[in-house]
């Protein structure tokens, strides 16, 4: 059982530190429903908008089961990059709210990834899909290289971790939207843990592929 309890901790901190802002931008969503927006609207549409992030990130679990884990390993390079750069980058910044949901929806327009299924769906949803997708830039970095790493079973737990915290993300969300004064809270301190999660889950996956024994050091040993 210790890799069942090993790969639900990877979910759970992987999800968490790829999907914060997502917290914030559903807070503006929840706090703006209408009769036209509902939230079963915007927890459909991010169920629809993640669950595409994890069809493409899929190519990296294939990658997985052909190259030598040791250089998949060497993919847990990205989250350690990203940790840096975002480290970096909230240092240099004071994010809010309001700026975080209108970065993301300036997006809306160029997303053509989701368009065929407009006419399918409700506009609402494929709206919030649409911003979902287009704020996983830094979820397609994070879970191709932890795909890649996992194996069958793994991949399993993890992707069902993902898709049950989607919806404790709506309800946190939901909940904290009619609590605005907690918003710019979480939006200015959460970011700051994020860097320390995405550095530690890049360790992570270079030593559980032993990618150090590519270091001539350790290999000579």
């Amino acid at each position: 059982m210790e890799w069942f309890v090993s790969a639900l901790m990877t979910g759970v901190t992987s999800f968490i530190a790829t999907n914060i802002d997502d917290i914030v931008i559903l807070m503006v969503f929840f706090a703006q429903v209408n009769d036209r927006l509902r939230p079963q609207h915007i927890i459909a549409g991010q169920y629809l908008g993640f669950i595409l992030l994890l069809l493409a990130c899929l190519p990296g679990f294939l990658g997985g089961l052909f190259l030598p884990k040791a250089w998949i390993g060497l993919l847990g390079l990205l989250p350690i990059v990203i940790g840096i750069k975002h480290g970096w980058e909230w240092q240099q910044e004071d994010p809010s709210v309001q700026t975080v949901a209108e970065e993301v929806m300036s997006n809306l327009d160029s997303e053509a990834a989701i368009v065929g299924l407009a006419a399918l769906l409700h506009p609402k949803i494929y709206h919030v899909a649409a911003v979902t997708f287009a704020n996983g830039g830094d979820n397609i970095g994070i879970y191709v290289p932890l795909f890649a790493s996992s194996n069958l079973p793994s991949l399993i737990v993890i992707v069902g971790v993902f898709l049950s915290l989607v919806a404790v993300w709506c309800g946190i969300a939901y909940y904290l939207a009619s609590h605005p004064t907690i918003a710019p809270f979480l939006s200015r301190y959460a970011h700051r843990v994020v860097p320390f999660i995405l550095i530690g889950l890049g360790l992570y996956i270079l030593i559980e592929n032993r990618s150090y024994r590519l270091l001539p050091a350790f290999s000579a040993g």
